[in-house]
């Protein structure tokens, strides 16, 4: 750590985090980053890794081995990040949950602060969802996944089991017609299909799977066309989407869910996936409430063209944990993470030579530093870079 120098402190370490750390020139800063993982997860495997088609270790990148390709040293904290303190720019920390009666928690200074924490999984405020389902958005989820999986068509293999306990066991729920949703359906047939008709013949036509979702069609962020073509392509695979269905609670072996008659109907399963959307955590949510008059978006933090907090100059933010035009993709995050190590680097240089020109220099030497500083002096905002869509 260079004492002349201003330390930036990161917290997270998803898409945007990891593409900021790879780019950011560190002879400039100090860094440290802070987050619950120390590893980068690639999230678009994720599905493939909960039925084995890749292996989950090939979709993690440790955050120490990006850190070790930099110029200068930067260190890396696994721990969470509990309270940010904007006006004595702090952050506390403490470790990631372990098996200590009392957790201590640590102070950690910062000149600039960077939040790239990401979103939580939402639940809609339905019951039974955190207690019987299964998300779909880390790498312990893709092993509770797998693990539960496995379980229901072992179960389901048992002598004895009755007809009705077997339909139950090999029906496989996913709630949410987003991308997430939607990719991990098509996951998991091809390995029920596939794979299971090798090793479990006499249950892979037994197998369900059924997607419910509560707005008209599936994936509404995307073109007709490509909604078309989904739809049609999980009829031809015997893959039940249920619209219009909103799901009341969830129990252990059955959904209660609202049809689109209003009725109250009950739908057994095995197997719940629960990919409906994302929410604020409980440290962005913390932050807004001490920016009221400027933090008025309740999907995330409120930030400029520059990625700039509103309401305070030395925090940053970007990726799933702010609400901005944009997309919550990895694509989008990736590019502003790029983008912010770019900015620190170019205000680095303008504040350099705002210093030098505040010194007594000859009229030459400063007329060429004038011209260095008209360069830079102005800094473009963030503009996403779009390189084609999924068809």
């Amino acid at each position: 750590m260079d004492p002349d120098k201003k330390t930036i402190v990161v917290l997270g370490s998803g898409w945007a985090s990891t593409s900021f750390l790879k780019d950011i020139d560190t002879k400039y800063y100090n860094l440290i980053v802070i987050s619950p993982r120390n590893y980068f997860l690639f999230t678009p495997l994720l599905p493939s890794s909960t039925v084995g088609t890749v292996d989950l270790k090939s979709i993690i990148e440790p955050i120490r081995f990006t850190s070790r390709h930099k110029t200068r040293d930067i260190k890396v904290y696994e721990a969470e990040c509990t309270r940010i303190d904007p006006e004595n720019k702090t952050v506390m920390i403490k470790d990631v949950p372990s098996n200590k009666v009392k957790e201590s928690e640590r102070s950690v200074s910062y000149d600039y602060l960077v939040l790239g924490v990401g979103a939580r999984n939402s639940t809609f405020g339905v019951q039974g969802v955190d207690r019987y389902g299964c998300f779909l958005k880390e790498a312990k989820d893709a092993r509770k996944i797998h693990n539960r999986l496995m379980a229901c068509v072992e179960n389901a293999a048992l002598p004895g089991q009755s007809p009705e306990e077997i339909k139950r066991l090999l029906h496989m729920v996913i709630v949410g017609g987003g991308a997430t949703g939607i990719e991990y359906a098509a996951e998991l047939h091809d390995f029920l299909i596939d794979d299971l008709r090798t090793w479990y013949p006499e249950l892979a036509d037994k197998v369900k799977i059924s997607l419910v979702e509560a707005l008209p069609s599936v994936l509404p962020q995307f073109s007709q066309k490509l909604i078309k073509y989904t739809e049609g392509n999980f009829r031809k695979q015997d893959i039940t989407i249920h619209t219009k269905t909103m799901v009341k609670e969830v129990r252990e072996k059955e959904l209660v869910v609202k049809a689109p008659d209003d009725s109250i109907e009950t739908i057994p399963y095995g197997l719940l996936v629960w990919a409906t959307g994302n929410t604020t955590t409980p440290l962005v949510n913390d932050l807004i409430q001490k920016f009221p008059e400027t933090q008025t978006h309740k999907k995330g933090l409120v930030v400029d063209d520059w990625m700039r907090l509103k309401g305070c100059e030395d925090i940053y933010a970007f990726g799933d944990a702010t609400a901005t035009r944009y997309a919550p993709t990895g694509q989008v995050a990736s590019q502003q993470g790029k983008y912010l190590a770019r900015y620190f680097k170019q205000l680095y240089i303008r504040q350099a030579l705002e210093e030098q020109l505040k010194k007594g220099l000859g009229e030459k030497e400063k007329e060429k530093v004038e011209k260095k500083f008209e360069r830079v002096k102005e800094i473009k905002p963030f503009h996403y870079s779009h390189h084609g869509s999924l068809w």
